[in-house]
């Protein structure tokens, strides 16, 4: 009689053709984030090529969370079921010039599409500090790049495609149900699958980018406004030592701003190469500076398409206040130099314009972020975040979606006064929490 081969799994006894599939799925490669900092909690990973792929995904699926181009720093898009990849939602939909829109897949990256729109006469009103992320994540993540009038990059979205929990396709626009469209754009993952999205755009333009070096933290706050005020886009790096701003980046409008030529700008002085905002780094990586005029993608990012952005191996945190406290938290965070010190990279400091996305960090508020690039420490940086958040709690900090915080659910709460609605609607469109996870069930939810 031929012998079967039983392999033990605990207590239980099954055949070596029957163990296979497990053993695939238990031995399938986890995912990890961009940075290198989170291993994603499951290797089922579906790539989908189609709306219709997406569709029967999550049909077939009780639990499932969307992964984008990976760069969050925590736990928000991952699951310990099963993750779908808009990886292959990649291209460009359709471009309309009369209503000034173009309508993407929600896969495609920034760096991606901007080529495209440039060749056909338009832009988009602002990118992130890099464009390697795709549009779906960034907007539903509320990521932005600087600007005292400009809107945060979901501020563009002007339409969007979805597949909800019943695996259904739902299109929101500004057109026709605005409230509703205000209410998902910064949806946090929590109300399905994007698959296309519709945004506004504008009138190619060119940009050119100086650098100023060594500005005195005394100038910072004495002239804030003017400071950030002096281009389309503006940011300060500092690593809180010194009582100084390491370098302070101007991108300005070939076709309507100054040209800020000068050799000092607010006690700074004028770089005379171009920088990396960890000044120690190579400025390979980042997009041309010392005033040389480029299309608006090839300035308004720190980092070019073509290199690992920032420092690669990093952690991040980014906490947003109003605009009118921006010179009190620049103090408070001041004050905590020596011990932020030794575990950072650099800090950017950025303005962004108020907008009415319900789940936006910018939501009725024009806001100046502090963005903490932090070394690979995480029981380090962990232990730092309760502290900055203390400091910075009398201005309302609210925190970047997508980065590392420990701010408590009620105090989420209290500071989102859209989150009650917010629920109620992914209540509408996920009854049974298929998009949930651990997350949102701890920042939305309270469930610690």
């Amino acid at each position: 009689m031929k012998r079967k081969t039983f392999i033990r799994l605990g207590t239980t006894l099954a055949t070596g053709p029957l163990l296979a599939p497990l053993q695939s799925w238990a031995q399938a490669p986890r995912l990890k984030n961009w940075a290198g900092n989170l291993t994603y909690s499951t290797g089922n990973v579906q790539y989908p090529k189609s709306v219709t792929e997406v569709q029967q995904l999550v049909k077939k699926h009780p639990k499932l969370k969307t992964l984008g181009t990976r760069h969050c720093f925590n736990t928000i898009a991952d699951s310990k079921y099963d993750l779908v990849s808009t990886r292959d939602l990649n291209k460009v939909v359709s471009l309309d010039r009369k209503a000034k829109t173009v309508t993407v897949e929600g896969g495609i990256k920034y760096g991606e599409l901007a080529p495209y729109l440039h060749t056909q006469g338009f832009a988009l009103h602002n990118l992130a500090s890099l464009p390697h992320i795709s549009v779906a994540g960034s907007i539903t993540t509320a990521t932005h790049g600087s600007g005292i009038k400009n809107g945060n990059l979901a501020s563009s979205v002007s339409g969007l495609e979805v597949v909800i929990a019943d695996g259904s396709v739902l299109h929101f626009s500004k057109t026709t149900d605005a409230a509703k469209l205000n209410a998902v754009v910064v949806g946090l993952g929590a109300v399905g699958v994007i698959t296309k999205v519709t945004l506004d755009i504008i009138p190619t333009f060119m940009v050119r980018q100086r650098v100023f070096i060594n500005m005195p933290l005394a100038q910072v706050k004495q002239n804030f406004q003017k400071i950030v005020s002096a281009g389309y886009s503006v940011s300060l790096f500092t690593n809180w030592q010194n009582e100084n701003v390491s370098e302070v980046w101007i991108k300005s409008r070939v076709d309507t701003e100054k040209d800020h030529t000068e050799t000092e700008f607010y006690g700074a002085k004028a770089a005379t190469k171009n920088l990396h905002p960890v000044i120690e780094q190579s400025a390979e990586k980042c997009t041309d500076q010392m005033g040389v005029p480029g299309v608006w993608y090839e300035r308004l990012p720190h980092f070019k398409m073509g290199f690992t952005p920032s420092t690669g191996k990093e952690l991040q945190s980014e906490f947003f206040v109003p605009l009118h406290h921006a010179v009190e938290a620049i103090s408070a965070i001041s004050r905590l130099g020596k011990q932020i010190g030794p575990h950072l990279f650099i800090t950017e400091i950025r303005t962004i314009a108020a907008d009415n996305l319900w789940m936006s960090p910018c939501h009725n508020q024009t806001s100046v972020t502090i963005h903490f690039t932090w070394k690979p420490e995480t029981a380090a940086v962990m232990k730092l975040l309760p502290i900055i958040e203390k400091e910075l709690a009398p201005f309302n900090v609210r925190p970047h979606w997508g980065k590392l915080f420990t701010i408590a659910p009620k105090v989420l709460a209290s500071r989102y006064e859209k989150l009650a609605d917010f629920k109620k609607v992914v209540a509408t469109y996920d009854p049974k929490g298929k998009f949930r996870n651990s997350f949102l069930d701890r920042n939305l939810y309270g469930i610690i």
